[in-house]
């Protein structure tokens, strides 16, 4: 049994990884800043702790990690939270999980990232999705240039709400856009806990014809 700690643990992809980790047996722990969604995150089979990443700092976040095997940044600022809270939680909040991953010595990091992250910004977009994008950006250089994890990126297209299909298309840069279930993202993330062979590398994840475990072992 592993121990996986989960960041935006009542969110939507933590939702449906929550649920697979314990269907497999493993703990999972999901870092929630709302004390209201305990029950919640209880009831898919989680482990609901509470820490707020934008008003935590390093102290308060290692404990939460430690003793873990793997550590999956699914945090996001969400819809209508405004430019600012682009960069406090998909920027600042990945950098200080990562900062507690590496005091607690945990190598294992799985963040979820965007399409669209490590390429130069549309200025024509709107102002919210052009934060959005350097968030994930910076958050992506942060874990590329600072740190010396055992991390992996990965990078899905649009979600949906759909029913899992477990076909995906997995791929390194550059990738053509395209939808993927969350409940295919969370079973890429399970999948990729237990594949060293992708640790260093950024992936391209969208709906596909491939099974994730082949997906993933093609890499």
């Amino acid at each position: 049994m592993s121990r996986i700690v989960i960041a935006g643990g009542h969110g939507q992809i933590a939702r449906h990884l929550i649920g697979l980790l314990a269907a497999d047996g493993h703990e999972a722990v999901g870092l929630i800043r709302n004390p209201e969604h305990g029950d919640e995150v209880a009831r898919w089979g989680g482990q609901p702790r509470l820490l707020d990443l934008e008003h935590a700092d390093v102290s308060e976040v290692t404990p939460a990690v430690t003793g873990s095997d793997a550590v999956v940044f699914a945090a996001g600022a969400g819809p209508g939270s405004g430019t600012k809270r682009k960069d406090t939680v998909d920027r600042a909040g990945s950098v200080l999980l990562a900062n507690a991953a590496e005091q607690a010595g945990v190598r294992r990091f799985i963040q979820i990232s965007a399409f669209g992250a490590g390429a130069p910004v549309d200025e024509k977009l709107d102002e919210t999705w052009q934060a959005y994008i350097r968030a994930k950006t910076a958050a992506e250089e942060d874990l590329r240039r600072r740190r010396t994890l055992d991390a992996t990126i990965l990078r899905p297209g649009r979600l949906t709400d759909d029913d899992p299909t477990g076909l995906v298309t997995l791929t390194k840069p550059p990738a053509e856009r395209g939808d993927v279930t969350r409940a295919d993202v969370a079973a890429v993330i399970v999948a990729l806990l237990d594949a060293p062979a992708t640790v260093g590398k950024t992936l391209m994840l969208t709906a596909g014809d491939t099974p994730i475990a082949d997906a993933i072992a093609a890499l």
